[in-house]
């Protein structure tokens, strides 16, 4: 495999251990860079690290520290912090299994591909991932990953599985501060109808390929317009007034019906019309000839 581990040790459910790697699973999309320059001069702005009284110093006099107190610190060096015995370092141990609903997403932080090591944990590896799938568990452990110890998720994706850090509960929000002034109260049976209805039509398999970054995609039409324009500012004024937001219910109705229409569908005629304009084009009947 061409890509670098993330992450080299065993997974221990058990007794049983299964030396594993882990990878990244995502990375970073297109982004537009910007830098500070200075205007007068054109030139890109530099940051120095300063001491206040010393001025400018060098990284290898850098080292890290904890304030203990007002402005006492306690200086570790790296090779100090990277030997704090942890053992879920080199081991994610399997303690607990979940429904995966039972996860909030607000925990979910970063996912991970996991794969195993070698040969001889290839069996070990897709047992316990079969084992997920048919109990439709996901396992919980703790593992330290640079610098930090996180609580982790892993879970079948395919023949391999994935592992995602979660958040702890303290770094979580709760919902009901936010929430709490939403009323209570059951919608209009029609307009949740209308919304069901308009889900159902725009319902189809999720294709991530589908979505790019716009914004970025402006940023760049932008940048090749200033380039075009030697520097010249160039600022969009032809910027549409934003629709005004529904107030009441029949705004709210209106809005969902128009949103169930096929674009360049004219609305369906009411029933009552239907019928005299079928009536219209019925010929009338020739009267029946009287017998001699």
């Amino acid at each position: 495999m061409a890509a670098r581990a993330y992450w080299q040790g065993q997974i221990r459910l058990a007794l049983v251990s299964i030396p594993v790697e882990i990878y990244t699973a995502t990375k970073s999309g297109a982004q537009v860079s910007f830098r500070q320059i200075h205007e007068p001069s054109g030139k890109p702005i530099k940051y120095d690290k300063v001491v206040t009284g010393v001025g400018s110093v060098d990284a290898e006099d850098i080292l890290k520290g904890y304030e203990v107190e007002k402005g006492s610190y306690v200086l570790l060096e790296q090779d100090e912090i990277d030997a704090v015995k942890l053992e879920s370092k080199k081991t994610l141990e399997l303690t607990q299994f979940v429904d995966a609903h039972e996860i909030d997403v607000l925990y979910y932080e970063k996912p991970y591909f996991v794969v195993p090591a070698d040969d001889l944990a290839e069996e070990a590896f897709i047992v316990l991932r079969e084992a997920l799938k048919r109990t439709k568990k996901v396992g919980l452990g703790q593992l330290a990953l640079r610098g930090r110890e996180y609580v982790v998720s892993l879970k079948p994706c395919g023949r391999g599985m994935v592992l995602e850090t979660l958040r702890y509960a303290d770094e979580v929000h709760k919902a009901q501060g936010y929430f709490r002034e939403i009323p209570d109260a059951a919608p209009d049976e029609d307009l949740l109808d209308l919304a069901e209805s308009l889900i159902a039509k725009k319902t189809a398999k999720f294709d991530p390929a589908k979505f790019h970054d716009r914004y970025v995609d402006a940023l760049k039409d932008l940048i090749a317009r200033k380039v075009k324009a030697k520097g010249g500012k160039i600022v969009d004024t032809d910027d549409k007034e934003p629709a005004q937001r529904g107030s009441n219910v029949v705004d709210l109705m209106a809005a969902l019906k128009k949103s169930l229409e096929k674009p360049g569908e004219t609305p369906a005629k009411k029933p009552a019309a239907k019928k005299a304009a079928a009536a219209k084009k019925t010929p009338a009947k020739a009267p029946a000839r009287k017998r001699a």
